[in-house]
């Protein structure tokens, strides 16, 4: 009895570490924000594919992938390190490993700087010294300039399109070595999407971003009168960037229709939360803005030209 008593322990203490090993590897996870690096990942596929010539380079384009999303979760390691205390204040936030106490600030300071040098040191060696640049250099305004700047200024969701816009660069630096005109057209078009994006995001969370001292929205804008002058305004100033592949012979006629398709669902939504500014419509405006930009980004593969 005392044996089979000491089993059934061993197996329950063995379970409880599985579950605890279990858990702790999923806040490491959450730490690196998988949800975001899935965009960025896909945003840097889409740059070195439209930038390549010939056959693609499968080998050159997993490394610039990997080495891309090794900065990137590091990037999001270190942003969380950062705001814990900021992430305590807001309900939506308040669950993450670091201020729920699951693991240390050390333990994400380390693991945040292993991933990043690493990612950054591997895109070096593996692909080129551009491409690590370039994602070293995102890393560095995101943290340095546009994480501190949320608690001072408005002005920071500006300031964070620029890091934001830059997977399509890496990208394309991946495969060429270079960037082109056409690169920077494709930074455009992120880096405008950006700001229906995340205003819509702001708006619907602006008391939680309130509460932790985040300046997302205008000032003094308590009704979202400016908000909504500036996601109409960069919605529209987005449709005419959108078709120039299009126009520079990048893409096609199925990517010019669809595109301009698109960037109207992308404008009629934005003008619905403007005229009525509500978080149900703040919510459906993100919901389109998640449709717009993958959608997007297929049909310039889809229909690419020679360039």
């Amino acid at each position: 009895m005392n044996v089979q008593t000491a089993l059934a322990n061993s197996n329950t203490r063995a379970k409880a570490v599985g579950r605890g090993g279990l858990r702790t590897f999923n806040d490491y996870w959450v730490l690196t924000k998988p949800e975001v690096n899935f965009l960025v990942v896909i945003s840097t596929l889409v740059g070195f594919y439209l930038a390549a010539r010939g056959p693609l380079d499968l080998a050159r384009l997993l490394h610039t992938l990997l080495g891309t999303l090794l900065v990137a979760s590091g990037t999001a390691t270190l942003n969380q390190l950062i705001e814990r205390d900021a992430d305590a204040q807001m309900r939506r936030t308040a669950s993450r490993p670091l201020p729920a106490g699951r693991l240390s600030a050390a333990s994400a300071l380390w693991f945040g700087l292993a991933l990043a040098v690493v990612g950054g040191v591997y895109l070096w060696l593996a692909v080129n010294a551009l491409t690590s640049l370039l994602a070293l250099s995102t890393l560095a305004s995101y943290l340095l300039v546009y994480t501190p700047l949320k608690k001072r200024t408005p002005w920071c969701t500006f300031i964070g399109a620029f890091p934001g816009a830059m997977p399509p660069l890496i990208g394309w630096a991946g495969a060429t070595g270079h960037l082109s005109s056409e690169a920077w057209v494709l930074y455009g078009i992120l880096f405008l999407w950006q700001f229906p994006h995340f205003l819509a995001i702001a708006w619907m969370y602006r008391e939680d971003y309130a509460r932790a001292g985040f300046q997302m929205l205008p000032r003094g804008d308590a009704e979202g009168r400016a908000m909504a002058r500036l996601i109409v305004g960069y919605s529209l100033a987005l449709l005419p960037i959108s078709l120039l592949p299009a126009w520079m012979g990048q893409a096609g006629v199925l990517y010019f229709f669809g595109a301009l398709l698109l960037g109207l669902m992308y404008v009629h939504s934005s003008a619905r939360l403007a005229m009525a500014r509500t978080n149900a419509l703040a919510k459906r405006l993100l919901l389109a803005s998640i449709v717009y930009l993958p959608l997007v980004l297929a049909l310039l593969m889809l229909d690419k030209r020679p360039l």
